[in-house]
């Protein structure tokens, strides 16, 4: 019998926003917007943890970006190639990035914005930095795995990352309905900022703001709104301003013509804009409002930013260079809005809040390290009482083996001291064996025993693999079962990052006026 067609009537209006609404939370959480744990998105998450499990090592060789990127579509992120692509091109730039996380090699693009090479021709590998410090102990089951898109795979769904990467790299994403745009800043300084916190869980946004000035872009430059940085960091809105630096060069003799030379510039300017920048300065002079500007050069190279510009002979070089900070983006704003997802939830948080969130992970991620590593160490400590235990009775042992038909009977003797079917020398052997009851752990390991285990040498480096192990238990029980030393391992483990990694402030924080530039009237 064919069974009816079922019709079920609703709001076409309430079918819509359901479904927008779902797209909507897909976009943000699962495409845009970074996890305020590990500060990454899912593209550049799932690309780093392909690069793991391809044992991409920042001590192996390089390998081809296509396949990196072929392997991640493939088994996490299948929303094409050129979104992958993209998020490894942009982890290898040191001027779009605080710290690098992926080393490349061959053309991965320049600061003026020109795209990399194809994936075909370029070549990449982990940074040290984010394999000790943002993939290692995933073998300790620190974070959760999930299955992937169609469950033939398992990843984690957040990267067991020690250092607040949200801040030291920052971000920018456009969701649907809500952007997220947080500064880079300076390495050092947020681990400083993070080791405060745990000593001062008390300390305010403006205490914390003597470890963490401000934002320290890759690309240098002057942050010229000081006194408006404490209201941004408390409300995660704002806008900063910053300035590029340039110095005024004067000519060495009387015919030679006074230079403004550019050579740090604003973090907005990256990309395209440099080459707005100088079409601009180019408008300015043909369009008479900078007449005293006679020629501009882009002499930047991989050692850095310069761009020359040269001046008529008598040129007031101050109220031009004013004129440029008021007329272009050698100075602009950038838009602060510190918005990242927590707990599966966009939220919008301040400095504190960032660092609250991260801390709290840290603990997290090391109470299951060293739950895991604890009970590894336990499980060792149970084999190893036992081999030592079975040195003292071995020839019983070996009359248990050579009695017994099966491996199955030697051990059950072993284990839970059941005797039938095992012929020994005398009766008395048979009622020790019966009291022997080791754990079934340990009877596995005797019967696994080499008898070279029991030369001299062999039982003295069992007893002090013994010693090891119970210092492990005790130091490891001692970290989980105290506030204090839990965050005594975590700070000494900072400590030790920030020696290895830790970078010189790149850019400049103070107040300064807005620049002041009027134009000369029309002659």
């Amino acid at each position: 019998m064919q069974q009816e067609e079922q019709i079920i009537r609703t709001e076409y209006s309430e079918l819509m926003q359901k479904s927008y609404i779902d797209y909507a939370m897909s976009v943000i959480i699962a495409r845009a917007l970074p996890d305020v744990r590990d500060g990454l998105k899912p593209v550049q998450r799932r690309t780093l943890y392909d690069m793991y499990e391809l044992g991409i090592r920042y001590d192996k060789p390089y390998r081809k970006s296509a396949r990196i990127v072929g392997d991640t579509m493939g088994k996490y992120h299948p929303h094409g190639d050129s979104s992958i692509y993209g998020a490894l091109v942009v982890l290898a730039q040191d001027f779009k990035m605080g710290q690098t996380l992926v080393d490349g090699r061959g053309n991965f693009g320049p600061i003026e914005g020109d795209g990399a090479a194809a994936m075909r021709y370029t070549e990449a590998r982990l940074q040290k930095l984010t394999q000790e410090a943002f993939l290692a102990d995933l073998d300790k089951d620190v974070v959760d795995f999930v299955p992937n898109f169609d469950e033939t795979e398992k990843e984690p769904e957040v990267l067991p990352v020690k250092v607040p990467n949200l801040l030291i790299n920052g971000a920018e994403g456009i969701a649907v309905g809500m952007t997220t745009s947080i500064p880079t800043h300076n390495f050092g300084e947020v681990i400083d900022g993070v080791i405060a916190y745990m000593k001062n869980p008390d300390i305010n946004t403006e205490q914390m703001m003597q470890y963490i000035p401000g934002p320290d872009f890759p690309t240098g430059g002057i942050v010229t709104n000081k006194d408006e940085l404490l209201s941004i960091y408390e409300t995660g809105r704002g806008k900063i301003r910053i300035r590029g630096k340039a110095e005024i060069v004067r000519g060495k003799r009387k015919s030679d013509r006074d230079k403004i030379v550019i050579m740090e510039i604003p973090y907005t300017m990256v990309g395209a804009n440099i080459g707005k920048f100088l079409s601009d300065v180019a408008a300015l002079a043909e369009s008479r409002k900078l007449p005293d500007i006679v020629d501009i050069s882009n002499q930047s190279s991989k050692e850095g930013i310069r761009i020359e510009i040269e001046l008529k002979k008598g040129a007031d070089a101050e109220r031009i260079l004013a004129g440029l900070y008021k007329k272009t983006k050698l100075e602009d704003t950038f838009g602060v809005n510190m918005l990242a997802i927590v707990d599966g939830r966009p939220e919008i948080l301040g400095l504190k809040e960032v660092l609250t969130h991260h801390i709290q992970f840290l603990v997290d991620i090391n109470t299951r390290k060293y739950t895991s590593l604890l009970e590894k160490e336990k499980n060792k400590r149970e084999i190893q009482e036992g081999l030592i235990r079975a040195v003292d009775v071995i020839d019983l042992i070996i009359e248990i083996i050579r009695g017994s038909k099966t491996l199955k009977m030697a051990k059950a003797c072993l284990s839970e001291g059941i005797t039938e079917g095992i012929n020994f020398r005398t009766e008395k052997s048979r009622r020790q064996a019966a009291k022997l009851l080791f754990t079934e752990a340990q009877a596995t390991a005797i019967l696994e025993l080499r008898l070279s285990k029991l030369i001299g040498l062999e039982l003295q480096a069992l007893l002090d693999e013994h010693k090891k192990t119970i210092a492990k238990i005790a130091s490891y029980e001692r970290i989980l079962g105290s506030k204090k030393a839990m965050y005594q391992t975590i700070e000494k483990e900072l400590d030790s990052i920030r020696e290895h990694y830790q970078v010189p402030r790149r850019t400049k924080v103070t107040n300064a006026s807005l620049a002041v530039f009027e134009e000369e009237p029309a002659v």
